[in-house]
């Protein structure tokens, strides 16, 4: 039996990350401790790292692939040998019930692990998954990312 590591942060604890590789590598850190089935939130204003994030995620899980932001598509599924990947952008969606009849619980469900970023309207449907804010900093390589829950 594996024992999944905790989470590299906890509720209520902040990180700096210096550049790509530390998102990248704080997706890394969450890809190993997150249990199969998880969702995670992502929050952030545009360009905050919330897909660099997703990459160290996806990749993490074997997918050698690009990560791109679903922003239009709403949805990417990434078939990454450690497990399918669900990416989802959730910024355009006026009603989540729009992401239900995309079939989201299926995905969610399907998934080794799902990443919504501007999720906020499907929170009390996950009300367990851990939800992380990325923030700009004034260096423009620097990010402070925080977990909210």
């Amino acid at each position: 039996m594996s024992v999944t590591p905790p989470l590299p942060l906890s509720p209520g604890e902040s990180r700096v990350l210096r550049g790509l590789h530390e998102q990248h590598a704080l997706g890394a850190a969450l890809a190993g401790a997150l249990p199969a089935g998880s969702v995670l939130f992502l929050e952030g204003e545009l360009g905050a790292g919330k897909t660099s994030l997703t990459q160290g995620l996806v990749g993490a899980h074997g997918f050698t692939e690009p990560v791109t932001s679903p922003t239009y598509a709403l949805m990417n599924v990434y078939p990454a040998p450690g497990g399918q990947v669900l990416h989802v952008d959730a910024y355009r969606v006026r009603d989540v019930q729009e992401l239900f009849e995309m079939d989201l619980e299926e995905l969610v469900r399907g998934s080794r692990v799902s990443v919504i970023e501007w999720g906020e309207g499907l929170y009390a449907e996950y009300p367990d998954a851990p939800i992380l804010r990325l923030e700009h900093q004034p260096d423009p390589e620097t990010r402070l990312v925080t977990r909210l829950r």
